[in-house]
Order: structure tokens, then C-alpha cells, then sequence
């Protein structure tokens, strides 16, 4: 089942997409701004970001340049009032894969999503993960540092996999959270330090940065 981020600030919009998106079998999330957009759409577990440009905190023009300067290459409908050639232009020459106008058909709308995912889901499929000389083969899920195998629990693998998904990038502890253990986490819990030192027992001290009060990072 395909999951879709929904970023608008309108609420009667949000509730109108959200809501025909679920009676045609996608799951769901949505967030008001731009900050809270950019953030879950970092965690790379949706296949479509659905944004709008007019947000508070972050527009979706900042949050679209920053998701694409940070590699996450999920797919980005934007939705707009803004009707400009200029507009439309800037958009998808800042790596959005379409752009709707609003008002919209909810019809026109289904159809571009569905579009945009069967056009993702052709593109190759990436099946080892490399940074350095890390490996995390996502098939065999075994992991390799310089020329040792590692083994990983199941909870190390996806943080792995996580960290090698966005190299040099700093990622905090709710994002960590938010994309190991779920949405339903206690943000007071010790728990990513506790298997970022796991990792670093089993790849190398020096393989995962603290980056402090921010969170961690995999160096580039």
C-alpha cells in the first residue's frame, strides 16, 4: 500500500485530498508547514509528497530545493494558487515531478499520483547502499565495513540503512525515531544513543559523527 505525505496548511484542502486518497487505498499523513514537511518527508518512508507552495514556516518552493539538495528523490506533486508561467517553471525546474493549480479536480488529481508512483516504481531499483567503505546489500541484508561482514539486528539494519540513505546529512533523534521505531515513540527515550554505540561497537567509532544538540550524521 502505497503511503503519501500531504503537506497543506488549508485544512479544508488537507481533509478533501486525504480523504479521497484513502477511499482509493493510499495511506495517509498530514502536516500543516513546512518545517513538519520537510521533516517527515527526510525520513524517506513515503512514495509521494503531496505540497503546497503557500506554507507557513518553510514555503514548499524551500522545502522542495532542500528535500532534492538532501537526495530524497520521492516523488513531489505541488499544489498552488499560483498560476504563473514563472511559477510553474521554478517548480519543476526545483525538482517537483508535477504541478496542479488550485482549484483542482480531485479526478485530475488521482491521476497524477497514480501516474507519478507507476513512473517511481519503473525507475531501477537500488539494492546496495555504499558510503565509503560501507555496504548494506538490501536483499541479502548483510552489511560490510572495509572488508569484514557485519551482523546486524534487525533494528541496527534499518538504522543502517537510514544513515547510508542520507550521507554527511545530520539527522536528529525524533527523525531517527520517527523512522526506526514509528510515529507512536517517547521523545524523552535513550534508545538511539543506545544503538548508534551498538553501530560504532560493530563498524568503527569514527563511522557515526555526534553532532552536538543536533543528532548524528554518517560522514560523507
Amino acid at each position: 500500500m502505497n503511503r503519501i505525505l500531504i503537506v497543506e496548511d488549508e485544512e479544508r484542502i488537507a481533509s478533501f485530498v486525504e480523504k479521497g486518497l484513502r477511499a482509493n487505498g493510499f495511506t495517509t499523513t498530514v502536516v500543516p508547514d513546512g518545517e513538519a514537511g520537510y521533516e517527515y518527508a527526510l525520513t524517506g518512508g513515503f512514495d509521494l509528497v503531496v505540497l503546497d507552495i503557500g506554507l507557513p514556516d518553510r514555503d514548499g518552493f524551500t522545502v522542495l530545493r532542500e528535500l532534492r539538495e538532501s537526495r530524497v528523490t520521492t516523488p513531489v506533486i505541488v499544489l498552488t494558487a499560483r498560476d504563473s508561467v514563472r511559477d510553474t517553471v521554478a517548480g519543476l525546474e526545483g525538482g517537483a515531478d508535477d504541478w496542479m493549480t488550485k482549484p483542482f479536480r480531485f479526478e485530475e488529481l488521482l491521476a497524477r499520483v497514480r501516474l507519478r508512483l507507476r513512473t517511481a516504481a519503473r525507475a531501477p531499483e537500488v539494492t546496495v547502499l555504499r558510503s565509503g567503505d560501507l555496504s548494506l546489500d538490501l536483499r541479502t541484508r548483510r552489511a560490510r565495513a572495509a572488508d569484514r561482514t557485519v551482523d546486524l539486528t534487525a533494528r541496527e539494519f534499518v538504522l543502517l540503512e537510514l544513515f547510508l540513505r542520507h550521507p554527511g546529512q545530520v539527522l536528529s533523534r525524533e527523525q531517527i525515531l520517527s523512522h526506526v521505531w514509528g510515529y507512536d515513540f517517547d521523545p524523552g527515550s535513550n534508545i538511539v544513543d543506545v544503538y548508534v554505540r551498538a553501530l560504532r561497537k560493530k563498524l568503527g567509532a569514527e563511522k557515526v559523527q555526534t553532532v552536538r544538540g543536533m543528532g548524528y550524521r554518517l560522514p560523507a
